[in-house]
């Protein structure tokens, strides 16, 4: 009796020893969630082709954009550009020239596989731009004079604004990404100056309206 009772606490013994080993083998395999996951650097296509095109040239917009992958959730955002813009708007001719820069950080929302490559992302933005712009020939109203003509050239200004973005950035060979972004854009800059008069066009943002929308198409590598 006591020898079978000391085979069956052997037997015992000996599964807890390999479901053991089992489980430590299972957690040396599993891949680590690491803080700090890589970094792309990605180069805006569409802006750069479909405005000049859209604008037959005259609106011309270079950007690139750089994202860090940390704890395979949160992605860091910088993004920064160059626009030039000649075009006309309220019966006046605009000339402007100027960089922007936009940070946030997205979310990345795919649950199902959050250490995956391919990621869809929502986020929030912040960005600002500095311009240097002429307007020529804007209609100014007065009850004496009635409708007259001035010119503003050698205009400094800054705006500022909000971003919803969302998106998705893939993998599609060795390192090489693609991916894109819809934004919905609020201005918080509206009212010029005294004595100045705001610009129609805004590096980064758009035509000046309360509101704008935009779309990005990003081509990069991960790093």
């Amino acid at each position: 009796m006591y020898g079978q009772e000391n085979k069956a606490a052997k037997r015992l013994k000996s599964s807890a020893v390999v479901a053991q080993q089992d489980t430590t083998m299972q957690q040396a395999a599993a891949p680590k969630d690491t803080i700090y996951n890589g970094m792309s650097l990605k180069v805006d296509l569409f802006n750069s082709v479909l405005e000049p095109a859209r604008s037959k040239g005259a609106i011309q917009n270079y950007e690139i954009a750089m994202n860090w992958r940390l704890k395979q959730r949160f992605f860091p955002t910088l993004e920064l550009g160059y626009a030039q813009a000649e075009t006309t708007a309220d019966g006046g001719k605009h000339k402007g020239l100027g960089g922007f820069a936009r940070v946030g950080l997205d979310l990345n929302v795919s649950k199902k596989h959050v250490r995956s490559e391919n990621v869809m992302l929502v986020g929030l933005r912040v960005g600002t731009a500095l311009q240097q712009y002429d307007l020529i020939d804007v209609p100014l109203n007065n009850n004496y004079w009635g409708t007259q003509t001035m010119d503003f050239r050698q205009q400094f200004g800054a705006d500022c604004w909000g971003e919803v973005v969302a998106g998705c950035q893939v993998q599609v060979w060795k390192g090489l990404q693609m991916g894109w972004y819809l934004r919905f854009k609020v201005l918080f800059t509206r009212k010029a100056k005294e004595g100045g008069v705001l610009p129609c066009y805004v590096p980064g943002f758009g035509y000046r309206d309360d509101t704008n929308w935009g779309i990005s198409y990003y081509i990069g590598g991960l790093f």
